[in-house]
């Protein structure tokens, strides 16, 4: 019983990502965009502690790595998309564009589809990713009708041009697809100088969201993103130097 337990907990909190995303989607095409939007958070915390449940518990199956990119892709690509689509729809609506501009939101589980089906047989992403991950842009775009529910004075007016979304939606399906690395929220070990970065991301996530609430997660994104690259950056310099120093 113990040994069935720890073989299939990882999957069964992975099926609760994919359940609360099915929610997700049938509150957006509501129009009910604020439950709709916590159901990627709670998809998100699901989707982290199901690969936290399969590395203590060392569950690793093919099968869990397969349905793990299928629930994320319902989750983080399907659910987001009708988000993004449900807001253009209440943005401005541009005559005889608009009624084609909108569909530019399922464009998101396009790419969002090539970025899981690269990650499944990409092996350089055992350690870091490869583009942006899909709950980081899935958890981008749930916070925008946080966000115009709050009437943000800076980024409500944004929110609700159909050119800036459309934009947006072009920009973030780069930002999944695009060759660049991405740092990994997974702490393999406790020391301190290895996850720095990691450690960085957190406060700066905290503080953020402390003051600003949603309107924070963009920057918080944005931060990622940067730090990725600075990260990345000095790593690539420090292997080179390495490099140069053995030959």
């Amino acid at each position: 019983m113990k040994n069935r337990l720890k073989k299939h907990l990882p999957n069964a909190i992975t099926c609760a990502n994919l359940f609360s995303g099915c929610i997700g989607i049938v509150l957006a095409f509501k129009g009910e965009l604020i439950a709709a939007s916590y159901a990627i958070f709670l998809s998100a915390i699901f989707d982290f502690f199901d690969g936290l449940a399969s590395r203590v518990l060392k569950s690793f199956s093919g099968i869990g790595k397969d349905l793990d990119s299928l629930a994320d892709m319902v989750s983080f690509g399907v659910l987001p998309a009708v988000i993004m689509y449900q807001l253009l729809l209440e943005a401005r609506q541009i005559d005889n564009i608009s009624q084609y501009l909108n569909f530019i939101a399922f464009l998101i589980p396009v790419f969002s589809a090539l970025r899981l089906a690269k990650f499944n047989v990409d092996t350089r992403q055992a350690e870091n990713f490869i583009g942006l991950p899909t709950p980081a842009n899935a958890i981008l775009i749930a916070s925008f009708p946080l966000i115009l529910d709050h009437h943000n004075k800076y980024f409500t007016p944004p929110l609700q041009n159909p050119w800036v979304l459309s934009v947006l939606c072009v920009v973030m399906c780069t930002l999944l697809v695009i060759e660049v690395p991405m740092m990994s929220l997974k702490f393999k070990n406790r020391d301190f100088n290895q996850n720095i970065s990691r450690y960085l991301l957190l406060l700066f996530s905290a503080i953020l969201i402390l003051f600003f609430k949603f309107a924070a997660v963009p920057a918080v994104i944005l931060f990622y993103i940067t730090l990725s690259l600075i990260q990345f950056k000095f790593l690539s310099a420090s292997m080179m130097n390495t490099a140069q120093k053995e030959s």
